[in-house]
């Protein structure tokens, strides 16, 4: 069974700079479950059948004007049949002020009531993307996740094979660090992951035989960033003389990540390697791909070689 993650009323409050009209408890104890919201013009008006009260319910110009339209024992009847769903939050929109009987209604069956500037099409707009980002589905794993080139790298290895090192010199090479060690991974749609690190290890890096250094104190704000996606997966492993690497490219590697596949590629690590430039060109090279060229394919073509179908080759670098 999939967790069901929740985000406090407050958080919300906070971040999407909502006004408070009416609160039936500390903000902090009230959690939102849905990433989806509603206009509930049809419950107002007397069909409630499939309403979900999970969701966060606005109240529009739409909405409103309907209900200024009602005599007030119909408004009113329109309210207790509302507010006893017990929808989760509801928030007008437009700085309307709330009509006589709706502070009285949410009251009675504790509903929050909440008020922004912004237009209902733009208000649900933003509020749906941030609950999407949320209550994403998600997962911590060991790793380190940098932005290269506009990229998003996440780089998995064993513990001491270099991944933390190789994360400062793309630091110093003007790129830039979004998770060390533990990376949240967040599936936020159905084609994209975002990563972002953990509250209390945010900008911190790990260095053997030098401890914990903070990123963004030693290299600047512009050195580090909260949250990327997660365009490129790179296993870095010691060096083995017995494998076989890909030496030419042609192949299609993915990786699945919360149901998601995602392009990757293992580099053997030995002394002498440039993990840092190997890792800049891995990044760029996927970008090009992802905009049609391949230069694997342009070399086969300018070779005489006929064009042959990519073989898919799936890592399983860890299990969901």
């Amino acid at each position: 069974m999939a967790a069901e993650y929740t985000v406090s009323l407050a958080k919300v409050i906070r971040d999407n700079s909502l006004e408070v009209i009416y609160l039936p408890a500390d903000a902090s104890s009230i959690y939102i479950c849905s990433h989806d919201v509603n206009r509930p013009g049809l419950i107002l008006s007397g069909y409630d059948e499939y309403f979900e009260p999970a969701r966060v319910q606005f109240l529009g110009l739409m909405e409103m004007n309907f209900l200024q339209s009602l005599s007030h024992e119909k408004r009113l009847q329109s309210f207790e049949r509302f507010f006893s769903k017990h929808p989760s939050v509801v928030l007008i929109t437009r700085n309307q002020e709330p009509i006589d009987g709706l502070i009285e209604k949410a009251k009675k069956y504790s509903v929050p009531i909440l008020r922004t500037a912004d237009t209902t099409s733009a208000a649900m707009s933003a509020l749906i993307s941030y609950l999407s980002v949320e209550l994403a589905e998600r997962i911590t794993r060991h790793g380190v996740l940098v932005e290269v080139s506009g990229e998003g790298v996440l780089i998995l290895g064993d513990s001491g094979v270099g991944k933390s090192e190789t994360a400062i010199e793309l630091i110093k090479r003007g790129h830039r660090l979004i998770a060390d060690d533990a990376v949240e991974i967040r599936r936020v749609s159905q084609k994209t992951l975002v990563g972002s690190a953990p509250d209390n290890i945010r900008h911190f890096i790990e260095v053997r035989g030098i401890g914990i250094v903070n990123a963004r104190r030693l290299f600047g704000m512009g050195a580090v960033k909260l949250t990327e996606k997660i365009d490129l997966v790179i296993q870095l492993e010691p060096w083995d003389s017995n494998k076989v690497y890909d030496r030419i490219g042609l192949d299609d590697e993915t990786t699945t990540i919360l149901g998601i596949k995602v392009p990757a590629i293992v580099i053997p690590v030995k002394p002498g390697r440039n993990l840092a430039v190997i890792i800049e060109v891995a990044a760029i090279n996927n970008r090009q791909k992802k905009m049609g060229y391949s230069a694997a394919k342009e070399l086969m073509k300018n070779l005489g070689i006929p064009e042959i179908e990519p073989e898919p080759i799936e890592h399983t670098f860890w299990q969901d």
